[in-house]
């Protein structure tokens, strides 16, 4: 093995390091709560300005995270969706968005962060673009969208839009709460993330099967 390949292993081995304890820091404590220099001292790094050497600013760091498992989310989606193709179920395509994320989390093992540091991400309104850019422009996640329209040709567009919000929150949340869960060793509704993830289906199919109720008048309104 050459001097070069060897660097290069453990400057990729230095990396991973550092983006593995960014994510569990960023994920129990907060974005802003920790610093580039903390990431560093808290992934072995004896130069405090590793994490600006390797990635750049907090902004590249997070953007290194949301990528580094969006591309296997991405990949595993692409799949059902290849298998969804055609159906007319609300169920099926409601499983592509779901599935994929709690296979990838179940992948992980446990303890995992990504949940729990994506929910955070989504309520940030200066990281929040990162993961729409990232994670909620892919085609596979735009091909899932299609399908259910598809089902739903009679869902107002307006109401279209809110369920959609629903579903996206509902997903981060939930999965957000059962990783906290099992980092803290403390019961869950679902035994495992498949059991969970078939529980998130069921309750996201009836969202999007809900009738629709035009508003009433406000009886507060003047």
């Amino acid at each position: 093995m050459s001097e070069r390949t060897t660097r290069t292993d453990r400057a990729e081995a230095t990396r991973e390091r550092i983006l593995s304890t960014a994510e569990r820091l960023f994920a129990e404590h907060g974005l802003f709560a920790v610093s580039n220099r903390q990431v560093s001292e808290a992934a072995g790094q004896g130069n405090n300005a590793a994490v600006g050497y390797h990635f750049g600013t907090k902004t590249d760091l997070v953007r290194a995270i949301v990528r580094k498992h969006t591309e296997e989310i991405e990949r595993l989606r692409l799949g059902l969706v290849e298998q969804t193709n055609g159906s007319t179920d609300v169920r099926d395509w409601v499983a592509c968005f779901v599935h994929p994320f709690t296979r990838h989390l179940a992948d992980l093992g446990t303890p995992t962060w990504f949940a729990r540091f994506a929910a955070q991400l989504m309520t940030d309104p200066g990281f929040r673009p990162i993961m729409v850019e990232e994670a909620l422009t892919s085609s596979t996640l735009h091909e899932a969208l299609a399908g259910m329209d598809r089902c739903l040709p009679e869902l107002p567009t307006d109401v279209r839009a809110e369920r959609y919000d629903m579903v996206r929150q509902l997903i981060m949340h939930m999965c957000a709460e059962r990783e906290r869960a099992l980092a803290e060793e403390t019961p869950t509704p679902r035994a495992d993330w498949h059991a969970a993830s078939c529980g998130l289906i069921d309750a996201i199919t009836g969202m999007w099967l809900a009738p629709v109720t035009p508003p009433a008048e406000d009886p507060g309104a003047n």
